[in-house]
C-alpha cells in the first residue's frame, strides 16, 4: 500500500461530532413503555457505533497494547453469549466448559513452554490486573509460611494463615513486622492489587539499576532488601516494562532470582502481560536475542500473569494466571461453608475455588479458537509482524532530525533496534513541541498514540500489538503522520 493509498484508509478515531451527536441521543432514564428490539438495534447501531473508536477493529490504534480480535475469536465470542455458560463450577456431565477451558489453558503453557504438570494453579481472570492480585495473594500466604518455618515454628502444626485468620495474625504468628514487594519500573496495576490485597502502595520498593536502566533490576539492592530482619519479600519481575517496553530480566538473572528467593523464602511473581509471548520467538536467531533473553528461565518463577486480550488477540476482557502451587491457591481463594458450590470428582479444579470470581464469563472459548485457528506459526507470525513494524518506526525516529528515540541507552549499547520489541518510546527534540506532540499526531483520526513520560518529560508511546499489523500496511502512512506533526519544530 503506498502513502496515497494507505491516507484514504478508514478513521481510528471517530469525529468528534460523532461523539457529541450520540451523547445527545442516549436516554438518562429507563422508559416506561420498551422501546422493543428493532428500535433499540437501529439507535445502537446508528447512534451508538458511529461514535466508538476503532482500538481493537484496526490494525493503527497505537495508544495501549489493546491487541484486537481476530475471526476466529469473534465467531468464539458471540457463542461464549449465546450459549452463556456457568464455568465457575466443574460439572462434567453436565456441559464441557470446564474441560474446555482447562484444555486451553493447557495449550497456553504448550505454547509458551511450561511444563502444564508443574503449572498447576491455571485459571482466567478479567485481566492482568486481576491475575496481578491473585499472585500478590497466594504471594502473601506463601512468604507467612516460610517466614514462620525460618523464625522456628514448626511446619507440622497447625498455624494460622492470613485466608482463615487475616493478616494480622498471621504475621504476629509468623514473627514479621512487613510485606515488601520488590520490583523494578512496576505497573500501576501493582500497587492497586497491594492495596487490595491489604499491603498497600508503600510495600510496592523498586529496586531498580539506575542509570543503566529503571527497567533491570540491581541485584545488590535487592539482595539487601531481603536480608531486613522481621520482613517477608514477594519479587515481582516486569516481563517488558509497559513504558518502555523493555524486560526486567534476563536468562542468567532469573536463576539468581529463584536462589535469592530460596533462600529468603520469598515468591517470585512475573507481570508478563504482553511479554510472555516472545517465548515463541524463533531460538538462535539474532534478531530477537533480546527478547528471548528476556523471557529466559520464566519457569523458575512462582507464578505468572499475562493478558489474553494482549497477546492472543481476542476481545477484552481476558487475562491469564499462572502458578506452580496449586495447593496454595486453593487455601487462598476457596469458597468455604458453600456446599452447593462443591464440585463433581474430576481432574478439573473448580474455577471459583482457584480464582477471584464466583461467576464470569466464558473467556476460555475465544482463546482456545485463536490457539486453533492460528496455531504455533500463525502467533509466531503475527509477533514477527509486530516487531517488524516497531522496529521500522524505531528506526525512523532514531535516524530523524525532528525526533529523538527513548530510552537511549540500550541503543548505543548494541547499536542497533534489536533491544526493540513492540513499543515504541519517543519525543520531539524540541522540549516545548512535546506538549502537543499526542494531539498533533492523533487529530488526523488516522492513528493513535498515546502520551506518556520518561523521566519526567512528555514522551509519546507506539504500542503494536494488533494481529492485521505490518509494515508494508501500516508504515507509509504512520511515516506521513510524524513528519507533519513535526512541521514547525526544528
Amino acid at each position: 500500500m503506498d502513502s496515497e493509498e494507505s491516507a484514504k484508509s478508514p478513521n481510528v478515531l471517530p469525529d468528534i461530532t460523532l461523539i457529541r451527536r450520540a451523547e445527545e441521543t442516549l436516554h438518562r432514564h429507563v422508559p416506561e413503555v420498551g422501546l422493543g428490539l428493532d428500535a433499540v438495534k437501529e439507535h445502537l447501531t446508528k447512534d451508538v457505533a458511529p461514535a466508538l473508536n476503532g482500538s481493537s477493529q484496526s490494525s493503527r490504534y497505537y495508544g495501549f497494547v489493546t491487541g484486537g480480535a481476530t475471526p476466529a475469536a469473534v465467531f468464539a465470542d458471540n457463542m461464549v453469549t449465546e450459549y452463556d455458560q456457568n464455568v465457575q463450577v466443574h460439572l462434567p456431565n453436565e456441559t464441557i466448559a470446564t474441560d474446555v477451558e482447562a484444555a486451553a489453558l493447557t495449550m497456553i503453557c504448550d505454547l509458551v513452554e511450561l511444563d502444564p504438570t508443574q503449572w498447576t494453579h491455571r485459571t482466567f481472570t478479567t485481566g492482568a490486573t486481576a491475575a496481578n492480585i491473585i499472585g500478590l495473594a497466594v504471594a502473601r500466604e506463601h512468604v507467612m509460611s516460610t517466614a514462620a518455618m525460618r523464625n522456628g515454628r514448626d511446619p507440622r502444626e497447625a498455624h494460622p494463615t492470613v485466608s482463615s485468620h487475616g493478616l494480622h495474625t498471621a504475621m504476629a504468628y509468623a514473627g514479621i513486622d512487613e510485606i515488601q514487594i520488590l520490583t523494578s519500573a512496576p505497573h500501576s496495576s501493582l500497587r492497586k492489587a497491594a492495596s487490595i490485597i491489604g499491603l498497600g502502595h508503600a510495600s510496592v520498593k523498586d529496586v531498580g539499576h539506575y542509570p543503566t536502566g529503571p527497567h533491570r533490576f540491581d541485584l545488590e539492592k535487592l539482595e539487601q532488601a531481603m536480608k531486613k530482619s522481621r520482613v517477608a519479600s514477594i519479587i515481582v519481575v516486569s516481563c517488558s516494562e509497559v513504558n518502555s517496553g523493555l524486560f526486567a530480566t534476563f536468562t542468567h538473572n532469573m536463576i539468581r532470582l529463584r536462589q535469592l528467593a530460596d533462600q529468603f523464602g520469598a515468591w517470585i511473581h512475573v507481570d508478563a502481560a504482553f511479554g510472555l509471548l516472545a517465548r515463541i520467538l524463533p531460538d538462535n536467531d539474532p534478531m530477537y536475542r533480546f527478547q528471548k533473553a528476556g523471557v529466559g528461565n520464566l519457569e523458575y518463577a512462582d507464578s505468572i500473569a499475562a493478558d489474553a486480550h494482549k497477546l492472543f488477540n481476542v476481545p477484552y476482557d481476558c487475562g491469564i494466571f499462572l502458578s506452580r502451587h496449586l495447593k496454595t491457591g486453593t487455601d487462598v481463594f476457596q469458597n468455604p461453608g458453600a456446599p452447593y458450590l462443591n464440585a463433581e470428582a474430576g481432574s478439573v479444579p473448580s474455577p471459583l475455588n482457584i480464582g477471584i470470581e464466583n461467576s464470569r464469563r466464558f473467556r476460555a472459548l475465544p482463546v482456545y479458537a485463536n490457539l486453533l485457528a492460528l496455531g504455533r506459526q500463525g502467533f509466531v507470525d503475527m509477533l514477527k509482524r509486530q516487531i517488524k513494524l516497531a522496529r521500522k518506526i524505531a528506526e525512523y525516529i532514531n535516524t530523524s532530525d525532528d525526533y529523538e528515540l527513548l530510552p537511549p541507552y540500550p541503543h548505543s549499547e548494541i547499536g542497533c533496534y534489536l533491544t526493540i520489541y513492540i513499543i515504541v518510546l519517543f519525543r520531539l527534540k524540541n522540549p516545548e513541541a512535546n506538549k502537543t506532540l499526542v494531539q498533533r499526531i492523533n487529530s488526523s483520526g488516522k492513528i493513535y498514540v498515546s502520551g506518556t513520560a520518561w523521566e519526567s518529560q512528555p514522551a509519546c508511546r507506539f504500542a503494536i500489538s494488533n494481529w492485521k499489523s505490518s509494515v508494508e500496511k501500516d508504515w507509509p502512512l504512520i511515516e506521513t503522520i510524524l513528519k507533519q506533526a513535526a512541521v514547525g519544530f526544528d
